[in-house]
């Protein structure tokens, strides 16, 4: 194997170094997710950690690498979430000061737990470039130690621990599904798989919107920036000291589209029974993408991360819903007259919907002076009751029809 920036044995080490401190998270078979994609899948819970992702591991092994003069001048790193959340955490059980630069994008959620782990939490700049300016910046003038989310070796073996746990529970693996923001973590688990079984595949997965990896590697040029669900591997410039790893090691890497991570957001909260960030769900959204690839193999998903806020989740789920045409908004217009909305509401009780939302509109200028329109938005079991509604009321005369898709207001959840 070529010199990389760290070997199995720095990872083995940083699996002495973590062991106690950083829990050792559960792989499970996955049933449900292997029925939908056609594979056997296992899902390695890195949402269990106590901050909710893999970036612990990684953390500690830093952490616990630094002198007693620099824990006492203390620490300092930027991250959009995850990695802010473990430096915190784990600064504050070892007894090191922290501060933590975060872009003034950041999940409401993700700072909110930084601060509550007792960080000093400075928002800054739109993006992480510009925090990690701010960060080092303050490094200097204040004699921090500077902690990156992933260009940092000590870092890459500390995630590299998560491959190891792997292949211990499931030699048998045939492909190795990971999220790919920097490439930290990637880098570590392909480093650690590749020297216990070198015929393992490990696949990468970007957010289509975040191609960083993918550019260099293939020498495009797509367009990389825009809002993302999965905020976790929003990464505009690859890690310099994963990327060798990558290039060499790594099998592949798959684009994934915002509609499939919201789906596999989805998946994992109600199939799998577990909650998945949009950065930690993209590995069962590279298994939709291309079924095909994983079909009848034995794959282990990296959830990488669980760190969703609830909102965002709510909305998700609804969105899969309407997506899969169990949430559905119809408009019935007619003549006004006492009881029409208590009969629509009575009929549609009788087919087997559920209301989930009325607007009840006179003053409309498409609607007659005497008329009414009435937007429902209903719950059915699926597509084809959904179709079975609208075939009924169109017999009743109310002549239904669907208005496009739109999330619940939050009122109706």
């Amino acid at each position: 194997m070529a010199e990389y920036a760290i070997t199995i044995e720095d990872v083995k080490k940083a699996a002495t170094t973590i062991k106690g401190q950083v829990l050792r998270t559960p792989l499970v078979p996955a049933p449900r997710l292997s029925q939908i994609t056609g594979a056997k899948v296992f899902v390695k819970h890195e949402n269990m950690q106590p901050t909710g992702s893999f970036k612990e591991r990684g953390a500690v092994n830093k952490l616990q690498s630094l002198t007693a003069e620099e824990r006492k001048r203390g620490v300092i790193a930027m991250s959009a979430g995850n990695h802010a959340q473990a430096v915190a955490y784990h600064a504050r059980r070892l007894g090191i000061p922290a501060t933590i630069v975060m872009p003034e994008t950041a999940p409401l959620v993700k700072a909110e737990n930084t601060r509550a782990y007792g960080a000093n939490v400075i928002l800054y700049g739109e993006t992480l470039y510009e925090a990690a300016d701010k960060a080092r910046a303050i490094a200097a003038e204040k004699g921090l130690v500077f902690v990156h989310p992933y260009d940092d070796p000590l870092i890459m073996a500390g995630q590299g621990t998560c491959g190891l746990e792997i292949l211990e529970d499931l030699p048998d693996v045939e492909q190795i599904v990971v999220p790919i923001g920097g490439g930290g973590l990637i880098s570590g688990i392909t480093i650690a798989a590749k020297a216990l079984k070198p015929g393992v595949e490990v696949i990468g997965v970007e957010a289509a919107l975040y191609p960083s990896f993918q550019n260099v590697l293939a020498h495009e040029d797509r367009p990389i920036g825009g809002a993302t669900l999965a905020e976790g591997i929003a990464v505009k410039a690859v890690g310099q000291i994963a990327l060798p790893v990558v290039k060499d090691l790594v099998s592949e890497i798959i684009l994934v589209e915002e509609a499939l991570i919201e789906r596999a957001v989805n998946d994992y909260a109600t199939l799998q029974r577990t909650m998945a960030e949009g950065a930690g769900a993209a590995g069962l959204a590279a298994m939709l993408t291309q079924p095909d690839k994983f079909r009848g193999k034995t794959v282990c998903l990296v959830l990488s991360g669980g760190n969703i806020d609830a909102r965002i989740l709510a909305s998700v789920m609804v969105r899969e819903l309407e997506r899969d045409n169990r949430i559905v908004s119809l408009r019935i217009t007619s003549q006004d007259r006492p009881g029409l909305l208590g009969s629509v509401a009575s009929r549609l009780g009788q087919l087997g919907a559920n209301i989930l939302e009325v607007s009840h509109g006179r003053l409309f200028l498409d609607v007659p002076a005497k008329g009414v329109s009435i937007d429902i938005t209903i719950e059915t079991r699926d597509s084809a009751h959904t179709s079975e509604i609208f075939e009924a009321l169109a017999k009743d005369g109310l002549e239904p029809k669907r208005v496009g898709q739109q999330c619940l207001s939050e009122r109706a959840y």
